[in-house]
């Protein structure tokens, strides 16, 4: 065999020797991207899909959300564990959370009684402490006012001296109710058509799952048009913050 058949012989042997180290090297690769994105997912960001009119118009139905879950804490899947985020919710934070009355479902509403406080509705006016809260994200219809055996929960956090036994509460006049700690009331903007603290009660600070920040993307799902997700694209709203 002459030198250069030698030589080609031997780069082969040396690719062959390479070659499963390079395959390891790109399974390494993948694996690390997939754990990176999936601690990301489950503790830093994640998006959400607005599906339901509850919190028009400061968001609509086709957005699409990037949550801050590091914001306030996130919790360890099938645990209640909770890791401290580096803030803490405040009144008027739109949120994302795992409601009690339902089971593998997500919701997001506004944040409008804190632990402590006391909130009531007066004819479509939120008062917190007494003090009628200025919010000028709110979208009444023009339905009118109704009752729901839904609401009946209040009665047990009614301020203390409320008469129980002539409550009866309604979409639009309710309480005052007492938030216990650990415990808070969250309402859609949408204050015509949400189910939200009103009907199915207050929620425990370890349900939150994240601070939404901004729209990433936005189209009309409502449109008839065919790929209404390229044809209807909302442009205006594409990176717009949720206040």
């Amino acid at each position: 065999m002459s030198e250069a058949e030698e030589s080609a012989a031997a780069d082969k042997s040396d690719q062959k020797k390479e070659e499963p180290g390079g395959w390891v090297e790109t399974l390494k690769t993948i694996v690390f991207t997939i754990i990176i994105f999936l601690v990301v997912r489950t503790f830093v960001l994640q998006t959400f899909f607005i599906t339901s009119g509850s919190m028009e118009d400061t968001m609509l139905v086709g957005d699409f959300l990037v949550v801050n879950r590091a914001a306030v804490g996130s919790r360890i899947p099938g645990t209640n564990i909770r890791i401290p985020g580096y803030s803490d919710v405040k009144l008027g934070d739109v949120l994302v959370f795992e409601p009690h009355h339902v089971d593998s479902l997500k919701l997001v509403k506004r944040l409008v009684g804190m632990p402590g406080d006391v909130v009531e509705m007066r004819d479509r006016v939120l008062y917190r402490n007494g003090e009628p809260q200025d919010e000028p994200y709110l979208n009444f219809d023009g339905s009118p006012d109704n009752t729901d055996p839904d609401m009946a929960w209040q009665v047990g956090y009614l301020e203390s001296g409320t008469d129980a036994t002539d409550y009866r509460p309604t979409r639009d006049t309710w309480g005052p109710i007492q938030i216990p700690e650990g415990k808070y009331f969250l309402m859609g903007d949408n204050r015509s058509n949400s189910l939200d603290s009103r009907y199915w009660g207050l929620l425990d600070g370890w349900r939150f799952e994240g601070r939404v920040s901004f729209i990433y993307y936005s189209y009309n799902q409502g449109s008839t048009r065919p790929f209404s997700a390229l044809r209807e694209i909302r442009w205006g709203r594409i990176g717009q913050r949720v206040r």
